[in-house]
């Protein structure tokens, strides 16, 4: 199999006559983890759902290598179901009984949450039911794990231990990832690369690697320089749109 998973070439994509992504080029490789950071509403989830196959682009090309499984911002957890069904979701194919409660006792011991298999997802914490929601994206066979600022509904504490969580999960189930965050810090923090889009019609800036093993604290050089260097480049004066913002909150 292939060590390149992901290719997008000279990607656009408009809806109706707004041009949201112009010629974007990205190839990925096996085992990377790749944030995707820009001003709100430059089109980083759109290029998320692009990746996903969700969406077909305007023009240009994606072609995906192995299966992928997606993590949303709002955890996507069945109300209905306990912390269990809910990640059994995962490997609902199993026909092996033995085996797939296997894998789920390895799962629920994977997030730390034995004992709450029972529980339904409005007796958990937010940080509680995101882990519930890696550990869904995280059993079974994929290849590619897609996020969507999954932390950002969080509190500040929280996603800082979450970040640390997922560093550790994936170092037991590794996979390769694209997170989509407007968190600079987060991006720093737990990217192998780190790709900046423009604003609207939004396409790759420039790209910042950091070569530094994880987990990674806030305070290391490497990660101040790296968010300092990307709060440069995107700074309103450095963007080659024609729509001049700043970093925001949130995406559209």
């Amino acid at each position: 199999m292939s060590d390149k998973l992901i290719h997008v070439q000279n990607v656009s994509h408009s809806f109706g006559n707004t041009t949201v992504l112009e010629n974007v080029n990205l190839t990925i490789s096996r085992g990377e983890f790749i944030a995707i950071v820009g001003p709100s509403g430059c089109g980083k989830t759109t290029l998320l759902n692009l990746i996903s196959g969700y969406e077909n682009p305007s023009s240009g090309s994606i072609s995906r290598n192995g299966k992928l499984r997606m993590v949303y911002q709002q955890d996507g957890l069945l109300p209905w179901l306990t912390v269990i069904e809910n990640v059994g979701l995962g490997i609902r194919h199993l026909r092996d009984a033995e085996e797939k409660n296997r894998q789920l006792k390895d799962a629920i011991e994977l997030i730390g949450l034995e004992g709450f298999e029972q529980h339904y997802p409005h007796q958990l914490s937010g940080g509680m039911r995101q882990r519930v929601e890696l550990a869904r994206a995280l059993t079974g066979e994929s290849d590619i794990l897609l996020m969507d600022e999954p932390f950002s509904a969080l509190d500040y504490l929280t996603r800082i231990k979450m970040r640390n969580e997922l560093v550790r999960l994936l170092k037991e189930r590794p996979r390769t990832v694209i997170l989509v965050t407007h968190d600079i810090e987060e991006a720093a923090q737990l990217a192998d690369r780190i790709i900046p889009l423009t604003t609207r019609p939004a396409t790759i800036l420039t790209e910042k690697r950091i070569e530094l093993e994880k987990p990674r604290s806030l305070t290391d050089p490497i990660v101040t320089e790296a968010v300092h260097d990307l709060l440069i480049s995107l700074s309103p004066g450095s963007l080659p749109a024609t729509e001049k913002t700043g970093i925001k909150a949130e995406e559209n």
